[in-house]
């Protein structure tokens, strides 16, 4: 009786060794799983324990059975990159090597981001599919040449984008100071008290904080603080200035006081 869409199928020589790399293989085509079950059964290590068509079958899979390795084709997935996610929640463990026709920059990339292990391509030779899941096992990453350019050139232009001038924050010491009230949970009308101004300027300084730092309320403004360390090397003042016009307050303290730099 043929085996209904999606069901698993078991390799009872799973048992037989338990040292063995076991394996979970996720295709929708028969003929890439037989061939890839063919390769497996001539090695002493490898353990083929369930074969699954589809991604939330392979998300049910790594639940189910215990496995070392993922062999999961992209095209199975409806949205891959979700899909390495939802398996690394259910199993932390397991090393995900993903096939794919032709990866793409923006796909590797992003693969990589969620957790994946390897890449391999859906023409790969039997030996190398071999010794990319034992590489894989050992906690090693399997990408071509290019894959690996593609991972090391977005890390790096991540890295640049954190130490562009263009990504430093300018903030006053008034703006710290409302900041430090904002982080303690204070009201407005308590960091004006504390400030030395009135509500109204309160709130056009975190108008502009905001506008800043690309927080949209007081919530993300306090993470953001906590998150880099804003107020790491902030002092309160010990006299605060007087409450004065709220433009005029507003308009003076762009023009005066120390600046600070704070990268986001």
């Amino acid at each position: 009786m043929a085996k209904e869409e999606g069901e698993f199928a078991l390799r009872t020589e799973a048992d037989e060794d338990r040292d063995a790399i076991r394996i979970i293989v996720a295709d929708d085509e028969p003929i890439f799983r037989v061939g890839v079950r063919k390769i497996v059964a001539l090695e002493d290590d490898l353990r083929i324990v369930a074969q699954v068509d589809s991604g939330p079958a392979a998300v049910t899979a790594v639940g189910r059975f215990s496995a070392d390795i993922l062999l999961l084709t992209v095209a199975v997935c409806d949205a891959p990159a979700e899909t390495v996610s939802a398996i690394l929640a259910v199993c932390p463990s397991i090393r995900i090597v993903l096939v794919m026709a032709e990866p793409t920059e923006e796909d590797t990339v992003e693969l990589m981001r969620r957790g994946a292990s390897g890449i391999v391509t859906r023409s790969i030779a039997p030996d190398l599919l071999v010794r990319c899941i034992r590489k894989v096992n050992e906690g090693e990453t399997w990408l071509d040449a290019k894959g690996v350019n593609w991972v090391i050139e977005a890390y790096r232009a991540q890295a640049e984008q954190l130490v562009s001038p263009r990504n430093r924050v300018k903030l006053s010491q008034k703006e710290l100071q409302i900041i430090s009230g904002v982080s303690q949970g204070l009201r407005n009308k308590d960091i004006a008290q504390d400030v030395g101004t009135t509500e109204q300027v309160v709130k056009n300084y975190l108008r502009k904080v905001y506008d800043k730092l690309g927080v949209s309320d007081r919530l993300e403004l306090a993470l953001y603080c906590m998150h880099h360390r804003l107020l790491e090397n902030y002092s309160k003042p010990e006299k605060p200035e007087q409450p004065g016009d709220p433009d005029e307050s507003t308009q003076a303290d762009e023009h005066s006081g120390e600046e600070v730099e704070q990268q986001q």
